[in-house]
């Protein structure tokens, strides 16, 4: 089974670039199949993990950054890939 952790915040006020390199410099403690960073209006990141692994694993995910880089709590979704 894939699972996919997609993990989302928004930055405080003009921190947009200090938040987007924080989240590329976390490491897991296990590497995904995949990762992927974005980027959107409004200073938001968002980053996108792939796992073989069961809906229910445990797996690593992207702490939560200092509370002066985010402007809100950060977002975390996690999704079970579905076959055709």
């Amino acid at each position: 089974m894939s699972v996919a952790l997609m993990w989302e915040a928004k930055a405080a006020e003009g921190r947009g670039g200090e938040l987007l390199e924080w989240a590329r410099a976390q490491e897991l403690t296990a590497p995904p199949l995949r990762r992927e960073t974005f980027r959107a209006p409004g200073d938001r990141v968002l980053v996108i993990t792939w796992w073989d692994a069961a809906y229910d694993a445990d797996l690593p995910e992207l702490p939560t950054p200092d509370a002066e880089l985010v402007s809100r709590p950060v977002h975390r979704w996690r999704f079970e890939r579905l076959e055709g």
